[in-house]
């Protein structure tokens, strides 16, 4: 394994602890996706769950560290410089439908610019992570964004409603968290959406940077409404062109 901090350490144990969790919630979900009640009460109660096991494990380390959450929304403490960003589930529909695809995603914001971050996908089993200045991994082998510089050879991802027809291949996954990462690996080779909160983002912010990959300007004492456009650096321009005013 590369060197990593002992705060991204930290930040891979607490998310293996909440996986477990999640793992088998997502087995019984599947379960009750047949039912006529449906799960949506059960993966509220899932996220609640991972969250409180996440803050936990963090708390434990970094007891002074500040917190800003999904579910708990932001907990200022003695340390306010440096503040974890945590979404529990990012993904919540798909994992609430029974589909695989869905993750945490864990980043930590030091003075003014996320220093660290980690999205794991628990089902698959891939753990993308990135810390400033020390390049972007998944499972310990070092990512890149794609070469590719063809837009028409090139697949984007997106969420949320489109104002119009767009010419390029895209497709909606339904977590920006791993939208973030498959374009930090070459899977994507851009992403671009609205009004996103800053746990969905967080942690995409950094891998995508250490990968190599171009991303707007993010303000990060905003919480919520935030726009993120972000790609390999040799089609960034095209992007731009094909998704104005998307």
């Amino acid at each position: 394994m590369n060197s990593i901090s002992a705060n991204l350490n930290v930040m891979i144990k607490a998310s293996e602890k909440a996986s477990k969790i999640l793992i088998r919630d997502f087995g019984e979900v599947e379960k009750l996706q047949v039912s006529k009640k449906g799960p949506s009460d059960f993966v509220t109660n899932a996220d609640l769950k991972a969250e409180k096991i996440i803050i936990e494990e963090l708390k434990k380390a970094r007891p002074n560290y500040s917190i800003i959450s999904e579910e708990n929304g932001i907990e200022e403490n003695k340390d306010k410089k440096n503040t974890w960003i945590i979404d529990p589930i990012d993904g919540t529909l798909n994992f609430m439908h029974g589909i695989p695809h869905f993750a945490i995603s864990i980043a930590l914001k030091s003075n003014d610019e996320i220093i660290s971050g980690l999205i794991f996908d628990p089902i698959k089993d891939e753990m993308f992570y990135a810390e400033k200045d020390n390049g972007a991994f998944l499972n310990n082998h070092r990512a890149r964004v794609s070469k590719k510089n063809k837009i028409n050879d090139c697949i984007f991802a997106t969420s949320g409603k489109i104002n119009k027809e767009l010419d390029l291949h895209y497709r909606k996954s339904g977590s920006a968290a791993l939208d973030m990462a498959y374009v930090a690996v070459g899977r994507y080779d851009g992403y671009f959406q609205r009004e996103l909160n800053l746990w969905d983002i967080a942690a995409g912010i950094i891998i995508i940077n250490e990968a190599g990959g171009l991303i707007n300007k993010i303000d990060l004492s905003q919480t919520k409404n935030l726009d993120v456009i972000t790609s390999t650096p040799d089609i960034h321009q095209k992007m731009l062109k094909k998704i104005d005013n998307f």
